[in-house]
């Protein structure tokens, strides 16, 4: 049997490995995207940004996830991954006070890549040093799941992560074969 101090790490290995895979498919879908692309809307209705003022843009949710709401534009995509990694880290390590009214989505490609960037170096240094007590407590759990172990926020975080980037992707190839 192994040591549980092996396991932990092996624990945090593996879900730090998993992020890597969904930072890895974000950075290839984010790679020379403009803000026309961000702006894009697929479909009439869908899931957007609401304009602030000439350089902020808010998001919110729709009533629901039926189809009939339409899809998200990148725009709303990349506000979104701000959002819940956002909550996450400010729930989890900080003092539980961030909420969606407070992300606000700027139009520089450059802004959002920085920012996830930022998002990346927080979230990797706390969850590495995260030992494997503070994976199996839900201690740290209390954004978007409560009540769990905190490695299902971190897998679910990764999952998040993989699906934002994907509709990402999605979005990208329906805008370079739309008909002018």
């Amino acid at each position: 049997m192994k040591d549980k101090s092996a396991t932990s790490i092996d624990i945090t290995k593996c879900l730090l490995n998993q992020f890597e895979i969904s930072w890895q498919l974000l950075s290839y879908h984010l790679n020379d995207l403009t803000i026309e692309e961000c702006l894009w809307k697929p479909t009439e209705k869908g899931v957007f940004l609401t304009q602030i003022d000439e350089n902020t843009w808010k998001g919110s949710f729709p009533d629901s996830e039926e189809y009939e709401f339409g899809p998200p534009n990148i725009a709303w995509l990349t506000w979104h991954i701000d959002f819940w990694w956002t909550m996450v880290i400010n729930h989890s390590f900080e003092d539980g006070s961030s909420s969606s009214d407070q992300i606000e989505w700027k139009p520089s490609v450059i802004d959002i890549k920085n920012r996830f960037e930022e998002l990346k170096s927080e979230w990797i240094k706390r969850v590495s040093s995260l030992s494997s007590a503070d994976l199996n407590s839900d201690e740290l759990s209390k954004w978007p799941i409560a009540d769990r172990p905190f490695s299902d926020i971190v897998a679910w975080l990764n999952l998040e992560l993989m699906k934002n980037a994907s509709e990402i992707g999605y979005v990208r190839f329906l805008y370079a074969n739309r008909k002018a």
